[in-house]
């Protein structure tokens, strides 16, 4: 039985996007930084990363539908920050966006990451952005290339 697995280096041209929320800049910013690196320490380009802007969670499945239609990027790193408050809209902004993010990495058969904190405190955010518990927008970006490699090397099923 073959055996693939994914590694962290990128295809020659390969392009790659870094999908990010505007609202909780302190932390979304470190987040932004953190998949910048990574893709940079591991070969990839500064040109080859397109980083693009949009004002909230909520929005950023529908950007990244786009970017999939597009199909300019091998990967797609979604990032954004919410944090709990007194009301109910935490749950609904954190659970649409992951399940838009899912739909758009199933319909476009595309590496779409989930960076997106859903926290509980914006100290919670921190600690994930950068701080005591590591920097998620790294982690996914890691993730982005090792999935965009991976999806080159299994095999696709022809129509008979």
């Amino acid at each position: 039985m073959p055996r693939y697995e994914g590694d962290l280096r990128a295809a020659e041209g390969a392009r790659f996007a870094i999908l990010a929320s505007r609202w909780n800049p302190r932390v979304t910013d470190a987040l932004v930084a953190g998949a910048r690196k990574a893709f940079i320490d591991n070969g990839v380009a500064e040109a080859a990363v397109d980083v693009i802007r949009v004002p909230g969670a909520w929005e950023l499945p529908l950007a990244a539908a786009r970017l999939g239609a597009a199909g300019s990027h091998v990967a797609i790193v979604a990032l954004g920050c919410v944090v709990r408050g007194d009301t109910r809209h935490y749950e609904h902004v954190a659970d649409r966006c992951a399940e838009g993010l899912m739909r758009v990495a199933l319909d476009y058969r595309l590496p779409v990451l989930n960076g997106v904190l859903a926290a509980e405190r914006f100290e919670d955010a921190e600690a994930r952005a950068g701080g005591t518990h590591g920097n998620k927008g790294e982690e996914a970006a890691l993730a982005a290339i090792e999935m965009a490699n991976l999806l080159e090397k299994l095999p696709l099923r022809t129509q008979p």
